[in-house]
C-alpha cells in the first residue's frame, strides 16, 4: 500500500451556501469525515481563508471561484457545483490548475418544468393582475381574458431534460407541443419538432426558453425574435438570465405585443437576499417575477446533494471524471490492490514516455494504464503492482515532468 495518499478523513471538504444534508450525508458514509457546512455564500477574505486548506469544495450559485481564488488554493482538487450552472467558476482556470468541475445537471429538472407549467397556467388566467388587485382591496372576478390552456400552442426552445420534460406534462394537459432545438432530437409523445425557430415563433401561443448559457445563447432573444412572436403571445425564461433582452421584454410588453411572461432569471441577480432587485420588469402587471427559484425545491436540493456529492466522491476515491464539465471524461475501473497514480498535465509531446521511463528505471511493471487528452491537457491514470513508499522519490520525479499540473497517488 502507497503511503502517499492522504487519509479520507485528512481530506477537508468545505460546502458552502447551505448545501443539503443529503451531500454531508454521502461524504460521511464514504469516509469524508473532515466537512466544514457553511449557511451562505463566501468572498473576499473570508472565501481566500476557507479555502487555505481545502482539498473539496462545494458551492452553489453565489460564489465565485475566479482563477485569483483558485490560485490561492493551493490544495484544492475537485469543485462541486450544486446546481446546474456552472458560470460562478473559472473553468479554464480550474483545468489549467488540474482541477475537474462536477455539476447536476438534472438534478433539479422536474422541480423547474413544474415551475413553468404553473406559471403557464397562471399567465393565461390572469392570475398576476388578479392576486395584486386582491391585496390592494379590489376584486375582479371576471372571466375576461381567462382562458384554459387546453388546445394551446406551446412552443418550447431547448428540449433537453427540462423542455422534454415539460412537454410530457403540458400534452398532458392538453396542450399542443411543438419545439425547436439545434440538435435533432426525438419527439416525446405528440410534440413535433419544428425546423426553425422562427417557425416555432410565429405559430406559439406561449414560448418558454430552456437552453444553456453559451455564446450563442446570449441575447439570442430580443427585438427582432419578439416581433416574430403572435401578438399577445407570452413567454416564460427559466433558463439563463442572459438570454432575453430584458429591456426589449418590457417594451413589448407595455405595447401588447407580448400578453405575458414569466421571469426567473435575469442579467443581474441580488448577491444575498437582502439586496434590492432591480429590473424594468417590476411593476408591470401581467409578469410573474420569481428570484431564481426554477430549482429551488427541496426534493431537487436533496437529489443534487446526493448527485453532486457521489461524483465527488468517485473522483477523490478512484480518479474517475464522469460529469466533469471542464475535463475529459474517464470512467476508471474499482481500484483493487494496486497503487493507483493521477498524473494531470498540459498537452505536449513526450509526457507518456517520461512517465513510464520513471517506473521502468525502479523496476515496477504496470498493471493498467488510462490516457485522454484534448486540446490543453492530457490525464493519465497509472495502476502498479508495487509497494510504494515514501523516499522512493516518485512524486518528486512526476512532478518535475515537463507540463505537469497535478499529481495524485490512491491507495
Amino acid at each position: 500500500m502507497s503511503k502517499l495518499s492522504l487519509p479520507k478523513d485528512k481530506i477537508k471538504v468545505v460546502l458552502l451556501e447551505g448545501i443539503h444534508d443529503n451531500a454531508i450525508h454521502a461524504l460521511n458514509v464514504s469516509g469524508y469525515a473532515n466537512v466544514d457546512s457553511y449557511p451562505g455564500a463566501l468572498d473576499g477574505v473570508a472565501l481566500r481563508e476557507a479555502l487555505a486548506d481545502a482539498h473539496i469544495v462545494g458551492i452553489r450559485s453565489r460564489t465565485r471561484l475566479t482563477a485569483q481564488v483558485i490560485q490561492q488554493a493551493p490544495k484544492l482538487m475537485a469543485v462541486g457545483c450544486f446546481c446546474i450552472g456552472t458560470n460562478q467558476v473559472d473553468l479554464s482556470a480550474a483545468k489549467m490548475a488540474g482541477i475537474p468541475v462536477f455539476n447536476a445537471p438534472y438534478s433539479n429538472t422536474r422541480s423547474v418544468a413544474e415551475l413553468v407549467l404553473g406559471e403557464i397556467i397562471m399567465l393565461y388566467r390572469g392570475i398576476p393582475e388578479k392576486s395584486a388587485a386582491a391585496h390592494a382591496g379590489r376584486w375582479l372576478k371576471t372571466a375576461k381574458g381567462a382562458h384554459e390552456i387546453r388546445g394551446k400552442k406551446l412552443g418550447i426552445i431547448g428540449y433537453g431534460h427540462i423542455g422534454s420534460q415539460l412537454s410530457i406534462l403540458a400534452e398532458a394537459l392538453g396542450m399542443e407541443v411543438q419545439y425547436f432545438d439545434v440538435v435533432n432530437k426525438l419527439a416525446l409523445g405528440n410534440a413535433k419538432a419544428c425546423h426553425t425557430m422562427d417557425l416555432l415563433l410565429r405559430t406559439s401561443d406561449i414560448v418558454t426558453l430552456h437552453v444553456p448559457s453559451t455564446p450563442q445563447t446570449k441575447g439570442m432573444f430580443g427585438a427582432s425574435e419578439i416581433a416574430l412572436m403572435k401578438k399577445g403571445a407570452m413567454l416564460v425564461n427559466a433558463s439563463r438570465g442572459n438570454v432575453v433582452d430584458i429591456d426589449a421584454l418590457a417594451a413589448a410588453l407595455q405595447d401588447g405585443q407580448i400578453g405575458g411572461a414569466a421571469i426567473d432569471v435575469f442579467p443581474s441577480e441580488p448577491a444575498d437576499n437582502g439586496d434590492e432587485f432591480t429590473s424594468p420588469l417590476r411593476g408591470i402587471p401581467n409578469v410573474i417575477l420569481t428570484p431564481h427559484v426554477g430549482g429551488s425545491t427541496q426534493e431537487a436540493q436533496a437529489n443534487i446533494g446526493t448527485e453532486v456529492a457521489e461524483k465527488l466522491i468517485t473522483y477523490s476515491d478512484n480518479g474517475s471524471t464522469l460529469g466533469a464539465v471542464n475535463f475529459m471524461e474517464v470512467a476508471l475501473p474499482v481500484q483493487g490492490t494496486q497503487t493507483r497514480f493521477l498524473h494531470i498535465h498540459r498537452n505536449v509531446p513526450g509526457v507518456i514516455s517520461r512517465i513510464n521511463d520513471i517506473f521502468s528505471a525502479k523496476g515496477i511493471n504496470i498493471s493498467g494504464q488510462y490516457l485522454r487528452t484534448d486540446g490543453e491537457i492530457g490525464y493519465v491514470v497509472v495502476d502498479v503492482e508495487a509497494d510504494i513508499q515514501p523516499g522512493m522519490g516518485f512524486r518528486r520525479e512526476l512532478e518535475a515532468i515537463d507540463g505537469t499540473l497535478r499529481v495524485r497517488f490512491l491507495f
